[in-house]
């Protein structure tokens, strides 16, 4: 979210495509853009939508902050016009076993060309990386200079950074002081 800040300033405005498989990443950006009232559409094939509970939460979030949740079967109307288009990969970790055969029920998410010329002109490519280069997104996309995956990942190192600050200096305090089990 910070990443997308940055290129486009005002949240409420943007609208982020996520297209792949309706996994932990389709979720946290569904919640996060239904919070900060950014718009989502999530393109993911048949029987791979995120969870349904995940969905419904996005919604009511979105619905108090203007945001709006969609989800389709369809990479091209889940790209169309957005701002920023967002892939993750195909199988994630315990589901290597499966990778051949997800290959080929995602190969019509995969983020390439034509694909990210269905979004906005001024539109960016965002991965949380590593991505598999030739499955979700071809090289063409990710090592355009529209491709902000490298913004992505030092945001993410700087937030984690002060994740941990807040946790040394006791900002979070989730379990009892030590001497309380004594």
């Amino acid at each position: 979210m910070q990443t997308l800040q940055e290129h486009f300033g005002d949240l409420h405005n943007v609208r982020l495509a996520y297209v792949g498989d309706g996994n932990n990443v389709a979720h946290s950006l569904m919640l996060a853009t239904a919070s900060l009232g950014a718009s989502i559409s999530v393109g993911t094939p048949a029987g791979y939508e995120p969870n349904a509970d995940v969905l419904w939460a996005a919604e009511k979030l979105a619905a108090t902050t203007g945001a709006k949740v969609k989800v389709t079967n369809d990479p091209v109307e889940a790209v169309a016009g957005a701002d920023a288009v967002y892939s993750d990969v195909w199988a994630s970790m315990g589901q290597e076993e499966a990778a051949g055969e997800r290959k080929k029920i995602f190969m019509p998410f995969q983020v390439n060309n034509k694909l990210f010329a269905r979004a906005a002109k001024h539109a960016v490519f965002m991965h949380c990386l590593p991505a598999h280069r030739g499955e979700e997104v071809t090289a063409s996309v990710i090592d355009s200079p529209r491709s902000v995956v490298f913004d992505q990942a030092e945001n993410r190192l700087h937030i984690q950074k002060a994740i941990m600050v807040l946790l040394l200096e006791g900002g979070v305090h989730r379990f009892p002081p030590r001497s309380a089990h004594a």
